[in-house]
């Protein structure tokens, strides 16, 4: 009998694992083997102090991001104070795996087949491919940390099964030497509708690495073709392909995380992957901490009611940054004209300064009102279109 058991072990299933083993309680991830989320790999710093990740797993430290517009004109940001962390998601969740492990959560090994209930308990069916058979661990309470379209959600949670998504592939290539078109040090996100029709594409340098793709929630895009036309247009064709990976992710945080009874989702399961930017793994971490939280919270009352911890603790300080992106993402994203006039946008100091701030420290900066005065003037005449987009 395990306190909790948790399905996934990615960075949520992760850190919730890791976070209730430090707590004492008796814990279990479950985890298929062998499979990497294909993910452009940024972290920020405030995910590096809050979860005590080493040095050792950053491969990377960017200091300026790319903006390209749909005609190829380029705005970079630099990164001051700060920097934007780069982990290559094969070895980054395998260590926060292994933490978890050395702090007591046992690990499972297999994939999710369902939860069923009785006098005895919940218990996670799971299938060990070793074994060849399906297993049994009985459990108080389970955390649905299994990505987006999870299982685990689509048949415990209410809603769970029609959470919306686009669809992320990249190709992790080995990195070039620096050039006239890459930069080791600096992050490309490329806004053109022949590459992403609805979202956008992107080369994020991994240290010998790079990671190449794109995403798109619209049917009948070739995620290949697209990739292999931003590889050719970022110099990249003739690098090697190391692996080649695809996954949905999910567009919005789910109006409900639990079943009010035994169940609660974290991370992708519960849809927590910022608007605009599709950043995934802090969002991701915080959502594991929260489950926990929740969990402990249940454990220590006996009242299932304290699972709806979970959503309430992460809207409370991001619900308003999801806002914000998502109003961003729906104002710009809808064409190539608009896009353009996103990256016109992203000229100007104050935006720039704006955003890094709110991307390292994870909330929205309130410390100069007359900027995001000035910000959201601008933002209108872009919108309304009263500038030429090549000006400010």
């Amino acid at each position: 009998m395990f306190d909790v058991i948790v399905i996934g072990g990615g960075p949520s299933g992760a850190t919730a694992a890791n976070d209730l083993a430090q707590a004492g309680c008796s814990v279990a991830f479950l985890d298929r083997a062998g499979r990497i989320k294909p993910c452009g790999g940024a972290i920020p710093p405030r995910l590096i102090a809050d979860f005590s990740i080493p040095e050792s797993q950053l491969v990377a430290h960017i200091q300026t991001a790319r903006m390209v517009s749909p005609t190829g004109r380029a705005v970079d940001i630099p990164i001051e104070n700060g920097f934007v962390g780069m982990v290559d998601r094969e070895h980054f969740d395998e260590f926060l795996r292994a933490r978890a492990v050395s702090n007591g959560a046992a690990r499972l090994t297999g994939t999710y087949v369902r939860i069923e209930r009785d006098a005895a308990g919940t218990h996670v069916v799971y299938r060990d491919k070793a074994r060849g058979e399906e297993m049994r661990a009985t459990t108080k309470l389970v955390i649905g940390a299994d990505g987006a379209r999870s299982n685990v959600a689509k048949t415990e949670v209410p809603g769970g099964d029609r959470i919306p998504y686009v669809i992320a592939y990249h190709e992790i290539i080995k990195a070039p030497s620096a050039n006239a078109l890459y930069d080791p040090m600096r992050c490309d996100v490329i806004y053109d509708g022949r590459i992403s029709p609805d979202f956008y594409g992107w080369v994020f340098p991994h240290g010998d690495q790079c990671s190449v793709g794109m995403g798109t929630g619209i049917d009948g895009i070739d995620l290949k073709t697209a990739t292999a036309d931003l590889r050719a247009a970022s110099g990249l064709s003739g690098c090697e392909t190391l692996r080649r990976e695809g996954a949905p992710i999910p567009l919005r945080p789910m109006d409900r995380w639990d079943n009010g009874r035994d169940v609660v989702l974290a991370g992708d399961a519960a849809g927590v992957v910022a608007p605009s930017s599709g950043e995934g793994i802090y969002y991701a971490m915080v959502g594991g901490r929260v489950a926990a939280t929740a969990a402990q919270a249940v454990l220590a009352t006996g009242r299932a009611s304290k699972l709806r911890l979970a959503r309430k603790l992460f809207m409370k300080e991001h619900g308003t940054v999801f806002k914000v992106l998502r109003s961003m993402q729906d104002a710009y994203y809808k064409s190539d004209e608009r896009r353009e006039r996103f990256v016109s946008l992203c000229h100007d100091v104050d935006v720039q300064k704006l955003t890094f701030d709110a991307y390292m420290n994870k909330k929205l900066v309130n410390a100069r009102p007359l900027a995001h005065l000035k910000i959201g003037f601008k933002n209108i005449r872009h919108l309304l279109g009263w500038v030429a987009p090549e000006h400010i």
